[in-house]
């Protein structure tokens, strides 16, 4: 179950806020009808670090930003802006970028130079309010059977500033 762009279809706005602040304990099982409350037994009232989250990752393909319902849209930005308020970075993996440009789907060091990856990232910047510099676009691993370098530095430089960003949020919370 995802998130889906009618109001009570698939997850609950409130839920993946809840899983993101470490409120929701192991076993809960997600109901679409009617999100975690405090008033529930698998509410957890005082998360531990370790039951947080501490980085927000999206996860589009790239062909679909600019199709994508307003309403599922609204529900991102919700979670974007109650995520936001606890300082959390949010991030988004654009898939399937090589599908988008020709010239990127020869040669994949072309990302970043790319103008159609280029408009791709600003619309999904422009629609979900991630800031650019937190907008990785990768290449999907599909039908290939051996890995690919090019490839491979995409995928991982994009964890690796998940990683840091999560980590600098980690400090920060350790600072108070």
């Amino acid at each position: 179950m995802g998130l889906e762009p009618a109001a009570f279809e698939g997850s609950q706005t409130e839920d993946i806020i809840n899983v993101v602040y470490g409120h929701v304990k192991d076993g809960y099982k997600f109901n679409e009808e009617k999100p975690l409350t405090y008033e529930d037994q698998k509410f957890n009232q005082n998360p531990n670090p370790s039951d947080q989250s501490f980085c927000l990752v999206y996860v589009l393909p790239a062909n679909i930003v600019q199709y994508t319902d307003d309403h599922l849209i609204d529900k991102l930005k919700i979670i974007r802006q109650r995520i936001s308020e606890k300082g959390i970075p949010q991030v988004v993996v654009m898939t399937k970028m090589d599908e988008a440009c020709p010239l990127v789907q020869k040669n994949l060091k072309k990302m970043y130079t790319s103008k159609k990856i280029k408009e791709k990232m600003e619309l999904c910047s422009a629609k979900l309010g991630v800031p650019m510099t937190n907008i990785f676009p990768v290449k999907n691993y599909h039908n290939e059977i051996d890995t690919d370098d090019d490839t491979d530095v995409l995928l991982l430089k994009a964890l690796e500033q998940i990683v840091q960003l999560a980590d600098d949020r980690l400090e920060d919370v350790d600072s108070y």
